[in-house]
């Protein structure tokens, strides 16, 4: 499926400028296990048309770094970025898969997301009128197929980063790839973030911190800035109604523009188009009072850092203090 017959908010054009350059480090497109807006090499045709440099290709259950080099093949002029989500399909917290996956080019290595601990133990309730998630669905019919893995855990009964997670977090450090903190509780993110940096990983990301099974507060995402990780800010959490817009604001106003990254989260065919995923972001964050340079920090140089992609010429020079792991 390429398109939506659903009426959506087109992006502004001075928008569509400040996030060019930039990179969409969450997107879930085809193909997939799920249906899907749009397919890969299709979005790199819509992202070139826009001036957009690239996208991480993320899948909740497969690998996706092979499927990327194809992408690039057939689209040499937009970067596709491989990615690997460590949940049950793939072994869960699998060194040999993370090796593989760095091996072949993977940029990005999503801690448990559907299978984390947090997310199964998780009882909050989606506020009234949210959309929600699609993998869900899919979770379900696995449960009731007598397919339901375990809880993947990171974390020993003791409440320490287990051996298995700090093997995982080395590789990531030794490809140089960017660890996403994936659905993990706060508790979770803080004590494996510190894990992170003792073993080396220079890019860390907090995953979508206000999304239901999360909603990780503004002191603890203060705590985890300073310790040198991203904070991810995803367009579909307040869209689909799963944050007001106003405390995704306040958060990334309070938390500092520096330490946030902007993506779309996009790709599920009730929503808007991905290619405008970043520019509609934009627009929202401008009505709320941000400045183009913020707006840009956080859509384009972010973004090209986290991925590992060259700096543009306007990027502000990146802070080195926090943990030594952001220069």
């Amino acid at each position: 499926m390429t398109g939506s017959s659903t009426q959506h908010p087109q992006p502004s054009d001075h928008a569509r400028a400040l996030v060019q350059g930039a990179y969409d480090v969450h997107i879930h497109v085809a193909p997939d296990v799920m249906r899907r807006l749009i397919d890969d090499v299709t979005l790199a045709d819509r992202f070139a048309a826009v001036g957009m440099a690239g996208f991480v290709l993320k899948s909740h259950y497969v690998p996706t770094a092979e499927r990327a080099e194809v992408v690039r093949r057939a689209r040499p002029g937009i970067d596709a970025v491989g990615a690997i989500t460590l949940n049950a399909s793939v072994g869960g917290l699998n060194p040999i898969a993370v090796e593989i996956a760095g091996r072949g080019g993977a940029k990005v290595v999503w801690l448990p997301t559907v299978d984390s601990a947090n997310q199964r133990q998780c009882q909050a309730t989606e506020p009234k009128g949210a959309t929600p998630p699609m993998w869900a669905q899919l979770q379900a019919d696995l449960r009731d197929a007598g397919m339901a893995a375990d809880p993947v855990d990171v974390l020993d009964a003791d409440g320490s980063v287990n051996e298995v997670t700090r093997q995982v977090l080395r590789l990531i450090g030794k490809h140089d790839m960017a660890l996403a903190t994936g659905h993990l509780h706060s508790d979770e993110s803080a004590r494996v973030i510190d894990a992170a940096v003792e073993e080396g990983v220079r890019r860390i990301v907090v995953t979508h911190p206000e999304f239901t099974s999360q909603r990780i507060g503004l002191d603890r995402q203060r705590d985890l800035a300073a310790k040198g990780a991203l904070l991810e800010r995803c367009f579909t959490t307040p869209y689909t109604g799963k944050v007001a817009w106003d405390l995704w604001f306040t958060n990334i106003r309070e938390a500092g523009p520096e330490n946030s990254v902007l993506s779309s989260d996009l790709g599920q065919p009730f929503n808007p188009p991905v290619e405008d995923g970043l520019a509609l972001c934009a627009d929202k964050l401008l009505e709320a009072g941000f400045t183009d340079g913020e707006i840009r920090t956080m859509a384009v140089h972010n973004s090209r850092w986290l991925v590992g992609a060259d700096a543009l010429p306007d990027a502000p020079a990146r802070r080195t203090e926090k943990a030594g792991i952001r220069a």
